[in-house]
């Protein structure tokens, strides 16, 4: 008998435990960091997808406006430049979500995620940005026929909300993609996709300074105070003195104790291939190049790159304190469990590929599990946050309420229900490292062993957590 364990070790041997998404692109220099203390109308922390997108539209909607942005590090250093880079149109991660949290709002809330995606796509055409689009949409696969029915389940909610989707049979799914374990499929054929994350970024941070936002890397926010003149964020060499703050830091923001009460650091592992051939490309398929989720209790998600590598995510963890970039996640250890699901996923595989990049990725994750506001100093500073891992995209539809919701602009979005409350909240340390723990076990095992592990899991969606969603 194979030992896969010792298999999967073989095949990180030589892997690199960086993101992909940046480390294949060439290097750029930061932008300046803030010396000299300033002013502005509008000050954007944070230089994610959320926080690049807020910048971005602030100034089409108001060319004149005085708006700056400031990252801690280097821009997409958080979660932006380390997520699976599925583009879907859901807003509210997923249409069995949105319907579990807003169901008053369902129609309404997915009719804004088609215009959200057209918009994207209009920004990447207007500003030109290169990121590898691949509108091949996406699919949720059945692990075996117990996950049928969540299938059939997926593709009643595309077609009740409007969009143009087709069931797969068993036969059907092997066409499109082969893997013994994938028994049917819900395909969403339209506005959803693929993107290269690291090179969005990039042209979204290009697409900022060309409309003059004035944009400060390495320049962390240290705290912030009200003043008669403006809200007062201190950075370590200068202090910016804004009429509006937007805090766009996502998981990153979870360190601080107001917002950590209803957003949690969960890290999420990614692995890569090396390049396919030609030859193994024939051996799995996928002419179209669907984004893919499956029905597995903790879930893997799956995508190809440009160049044919598979990208094969999932495996949840939580660090104490919500430590947003644990070293042992730069060792192959935490990893082996995941290749070993790409090994019974893709066995046809499982002899001849490495794997040439491993990393993890912190999720900003709710009782939501989609994106949610807070507001602090009488509404000019707000929080936007916890896309739970559906941020590439849902990030712009996020930044575009946040700035209303700022502005005070009365537009029916910001009188929906999503705009208007907050996620529940999540207990605190130590509590929430030993809750975490078991349920990531439980998870991990539940498929296999069951027992207590269906208990658990269903106290905790009880609670208000969607983890198996």
């Amino acid at each position: 008998m194979v030992d896969t364990a010792q298999q999967a070790l073989d095949a990180l041997s030589d892997t690199r435990f960086t993101t992909y998404w940046l480390d294949s692109l060439d290097p750029v220099a930061d932008e300046a960091t803030l010396e000299q203390d300033t002013n502005c109308d509008l000050l954007v922390v944070g230089g994610g997808f959320c926080g690049l997108w807020a910048a971005i539209q602030a100034k089409e909607q108001d060319p004149g406006r005085n708006v700056m942005l400031i990252e801690a590090k280097s821009v997409a250093n958080g979660a932006s430049g380390r997520p699976a880079a599925i583009m879907s149109t859901s807003v509210m991660h997923g249409i069995d979500n949105t319907e579990r949290i807003f169901p008053n709002d369902v129609a309404e809330l997915e009719q804004l995620g088609r215009e959200n995606m057209d918009g994207f796509q209009q920004t990447v055409e207007d500003y030109a940005i290169d990121c590898d689009l691949e509108w091949g949409g996406e699919m949720k696969v059945s692990i075996g026929d117990e996950g049928l029915a969540t299938v059939e389940e997926d593709y009643q909610l595309y077609l009740k909300y409007g969009h143009e989707a087709v069931k797969l049979d068993k036969a059907g799914m092997q066409a499109e993609i082969k893997s013994p374990l994938f028994h049917g499929g819900a395909w969403s054929k339209k506005r959803s996709g693929t993107v290269h994350p690291g090179k969005l970024v990039r042209g979204l941070k290009q697409a900022a300074l060309k409309l003059d936002v004035r944009l400060y890397e390495n320049t962390p926010h240290l705290s912030n105070h009200k003043t008669g003149e403006g809200i007062v964020v201190e950075t370590p060499a200068a202090n910016i003195t804004a009429g509006k703050v937007l805090l766009a830091t996502n998981a990153w923001a979870a360190g601080h104790h107001h917002i950590s009460r209803r957003v949690a650091a969960i890290r999420d592992r990614i692995v890569v291939t090396e390049p396919l051939t030609e030859a193994q490309m024939q051996k799995v398929g996928w002419q179209h190049r669907q984004g893919i989720y499956d029905t597995r209790t903790q879930l893997n998600y799956m995508r190809l790159t440009a160049d044919n590598r598979i990208l094969f995510g999932g495996r949840l963890d939580y660090f104490f304190g919500n430590d947003t970039d644990p070293a042992l996640d730069k060792t192959p250890q935490p990893f082996i469990r995941l290749v070993q699901s790409f090994y019974r996923t893709f066995p046809q595989l499982a002899d001849e590929i490495k794997f040439s990049h491993a990393w993890s990725g912190p999720i900003g994750l709710t009782t939501r599990m989609a994106v949610h506001y807070q507001k602090y100093h009488d509404g000019d500073m707000v929080f936007a946050g916890g896309y739970s891992g559906f941020g590439v995209t849902a990030s712009r539809f996020g930044a575009r309420i946040g700035l209303a919701i700022l502005d005070q602009l009365d537009i029916p979005e910001t009188r929906m229900q999503f705009a208007r409350t907050m996620p529940n909240y999540i207990p605190p340390e130590p509590f929430r490292w030993i809750g975490a723990k078991i349920t990531m076990y439980a998870l991990d095992t539940l498929d296999e062993k069951g027992g207590w592990r269906k208990l658990w899991v269903a106290i905790v969606q009880k609670m208000g957590f969607p983890i198996t969603l």
